[in-house]
């Protein structure tokens, strides 16, 4: 009887330490977030993006920086913008406004703008867009930098998708 009865209790404390393991794992891939094309998939009410490796930014370029933000009901806040380490000859922005598809699980371009400018260090723009509810929304932008006979320099920055909820 003694023996019958250890017997349960340590199949019990197996099926128990079993179970709260499976739990445990269901529990972690529920925290993940999905990350589309570079950008996760958040509930959050912004999201900032810089360019990526600042070590590569060249020899005019400083960083690229975008983000997006909750504006109103129906409304999201869109911004990018581009700086030199130094006053150039040409700055400009491009700012893409993307909504994630969830049936083709990607992202689709809805709305664009930029902004170029002379004999300066900074260019930034930045604009509210109606857009409709139930879907997320991301930016990515490319930034440009020129001086002298130097090439154009270039990089990009992006943002993870922020959810409109309906």
């Amino acid at each position: 009887m003694k023996k019958r009865f250890i017997s349960m209790i340590t199949s019990l404390v197996i099926f128990c330490g079993v179970f709260s393991i499976s739990a445990t794992n269901v529990q972690a891939s529920e925290n993940e977030q999905k990350k589309v094309d570079g950008s996760y998939l958040t509930t959050e009410e912004s999201s900032k993006g810089y360019s990526s490796n600042n070590l590569l930014r060249g020899k005019h370029m400083m960083t690229g920086e975008c983000s997006i933000s909750k504006a109103g009901r129906d409304e999201i806040y869109c911004y990018g913008a581009t700086t030199a380490n130094h006053e150039v000859d040409y700055l400009a922005v491009v700012v893409y406004v993307d909504q994630y598809q969830e049936d083709l699980d990607a992202w689709t371009q809805i709305d664009w703008w930029y902004l170029e400018q002379e004999n300066d260090y900074y260019v930034a723009i930045g604009k509210s867009i109606e857009v409709p509810r139930g879907y997320y929304y991301r930016v990515h932008a490319d930034h440009f930098v020129a001086d002298g006979e130097d090439p154009i320099e270039e990089t990009f920055s992006v943002t993870d998708g922020i959810y409109l909820p309906e």
